[in-house]
């Protein structure tokens, strides 16, 4: 059956609506990042550009690096706008969009994000790199869709049981990463852990200014909790989502993290460009390492 104009918008040109590409315009391999000034620091080491085009926060620039053909996309911030580039992503891929009619053969994209993120362990220090084993969802997107298949739900009950999750909250999931990504991406140099993703910066992060928070406690027992050898290691805003799409639409994603800030020990990074090149310049090679 046909999706609705109203349910799968394009513009004039045919491209899909917020992203502005169309399926020529992207590569199987994806880098994400939030920041749209980021995609220039990632394409500045490809090879070749093929494509660039940018609406709203929206930038992608397709292009070779070791002749791989990979595309960078900047997500913006947040799990709402994960939301809608993975689902416009997929439709380049899987939906034909002059039909509007789902395809058979079926796409499979890999995605991985590069980002900034605070550590909260103290052992996970300021200009590390950390890989995301899983994302624990706090922020009740995910909620919106059929989400069974790809929860875990000893390890989430146990979180509810150690954080006394608040019944008026959405209840969080946990999702397992790439196996296949996080076997090309982990090394001697990579932190591991669970990275709790929040639908905000200040209060759903525990940061006080003039607004009461819920529960004051929260940030010491998302550090504390621990689950047969699974710890929550960092907060941030887009990996859960990203994890939970990917699985949901059969697209495989790996979420790498340069720590520039330690919640645990309240320090910052000197150079928090710095580290995050290091990682761009590190993930990318590593993704090549196992050109296929």
């Amino acid at each position: 059956m046909s999706i609705k104009q109203s349910e799968l918008i394009l513009n004039p040109d045919g491209s899909v609506y917020h992203l502005n590409l169309k399926p020529e315009h992207i590569a199987e391999n994806i880098i994400f990042v939030g920041d749209q000034d980021r995609v220039d620091k990632v394409s500045k080491y490809f090879d070749t550009i093929e494509f660039t085009t940018q609406k709203r926060e929206f930038k992608t620039t397709t292009g070779t690096y070791k002749n791989k053909l990979f595309s960078v996309i900047s997500t913006g911030i947040g799990p709402d706008n994960i939301d809608i580039v993975l689902n416009e992503l997929d439709a380049l891929v899987n939906i034909n969009l002059k039909t509007r009619i789902p395809k058979e053969n079926l796409t499979s994209l890999n995605i991985v994000r590069i980002g900034t993120s605070g550590s909260l362990q103290i052992d996970v220090p300021v200009d590390s790199f950390l890989l995301s084993s899983h994302g624990l969802d706090l922020n009740g997107m995910l909620h919106s869709y059929q989400i069974d298949a790809i929860s875990n739900p000893d390890i989430e009950d146990a979180f509810v049981q150690h954080s006394n999750w608040s019944v008026k909250k959405s209840y969080p999931i946990v999702i397992e990463n790439s196996k296949e990504l996080e076997n090309k991406l982990k090394s001697q140099k990579t932190f591991q852990g669970i990275t709790a993703t929040a639908g905000g910066f200040y209060g759903p992060q525990g940061r006080i200014l003039r607004l009461a928070l819920q529960d004051n406690n929260l940030n010491n027992l998302i550090d504390s909790f621990s689950f047969n050898g699974h710890r929550i290691t960092n907060l941030e805003m887009e990996t859960s989502a990203i994890y939970g799409l990917s699985k949901l639409l059969g697209h495989k994603s790996c979420s790498m993290n340069a720590i520039i800030a330690n919640r645990a020990n309240g320090t910052f990074s000197k150079n928090p460009g710095k580290v995050v090149d290091e990682l761009i310049e590190y993930t990318l090679k590593k993704l090549v390492e196992y050109n296929d």
